[in-house]
């Protein structure tokens, strides 16, 4: 137990630093921008796919859940537009008062401060939210509904598509990426790469088997309490074998699965920490990098003992 919460406390500490952060940050950033390219490209083709899918879920569910994904959504913007604000009116201060190499530390800080505290107004009025859009579903046609829950679905594929890129991108740099956190905190201690090609397979069929899986399982979204659950799982999925033979590999010097079946305990767990990054746009970059670097941490110590 205090091997993994050693390697929860390294995670966060890693993905605090300065350069790990604008890593972190340039490299969703970009994937962003092309996941908003290829969504405005084929924004047509991905409406009439979630419309599609929308006419086989019966119309008092579809707005029943139609208002929590609202409710959803709602905070979410709420979350952005308060760190936006904090940094549009008190940048300049922060800037002044915040020595350079913690600004990015801070920041994310905010950020985190932001997400706990309209998840407080959540907690506490979140039934009267949700009743006001069940309310505003209740008096739109069927065809605006059916419409609006198509767009949201849109933007939740697209969303989708940039966290398993970031995933895919993260484990296929994973080598020099932790060669570079060793270097930093490790400098005597030798890994090992000569098995990243197999992990890359490894990455490309597990997000092939996450692709089929979610396209399955998207109607049970419209489920309460259970899409929560079907989302950290696929999340949790994805990652837990592709970053757990990431770092294996570069640990050990090779993937020997029957050897990480007795670390799955603490793999699901910090996999699980570092999926719940996802929920949180902008955070989602670091949460599998948070993942990997947790893992890495966790194994090595594991090597060593």
């Amino acid at each position: 137990m205090q091997d993994f919460m050693d390697a929860v406390i390294f995670g966060f500490k890693e993905i605090l630093r300065a350069k790990t952060m604008k890593f972190a940050m340039t490299g969703g950033f970009i994937i962003s921008v092309i996941w908003i390219v290829i969504g405005v490209m084929f924004w047509d083709n991905i409406i009439s796919l979630s419309s599609s899918i929308l006419s086989f879920v019966p119309f008092s569910l579809l707005r029943s859940n139609g208002a929590w994904m609202l409710s959803t959504f709602l905070w979410m913007q709420a979350v952005l537009i308060t760190f936006a604000l904090v940094f549009a009116f008190l940048g300049n201060l922060i800037m002044q008062k915040v020595q350079r190499e913690k600004y990015a530390s801070f920041s994310l800080l905010i950020g985190l401060l932001s997400a706990a505290f309209w998840a407080v107004i959540w907690f506490y009025e979140g039934g009267y939210i949700y009743a006001q859009f069940l309310k505003l579903l209740t008096w739109l046609p069927f065809e605006t509904i059916e419409k609006g829950l198509a767009y949201l679905i849109g933007f939740y594929i697209v969303y989708t598509g940039v966290i398993v890129t970031l995933i895919f991108v993260t484990s296929a740099y994973s080598s020099s990426f932790l060669q570079r956190v060793t270097q930093r905190h490790f400098p005597y201690d030798k890994m090992h790469n000569e098995y990243e090609y197999k992990t890359i397979k490894q990455t490309v069929k597990d997000t092939a088997i996450f692709t089929v899986a979610s396209i399955i399982s998207f109607p049970l979204l419209f489920i309460p309490v259970v899409n929560f659950i079907i989302l950290v799982g696929l999340w949790v999925w994805l990652m837990k074998d592709t970053l757990a033979c990431d770092t294996a590999a570069f640990v050990f010097g090779e993937v020997d699965k029957e050897k990480l079946k007795e670390y799955k305990g603490a793999i699901w767990g910090l996999t699980f920490i570092g999926s719940l990054f996802n929920f949180i746009p902008v955070f989602n970059v670091f949460g599998s990098y948070f993942t990997e670097l947790s893992m890495f941490y966790y194994l090595k110590e594991k090597r060593d003992s």
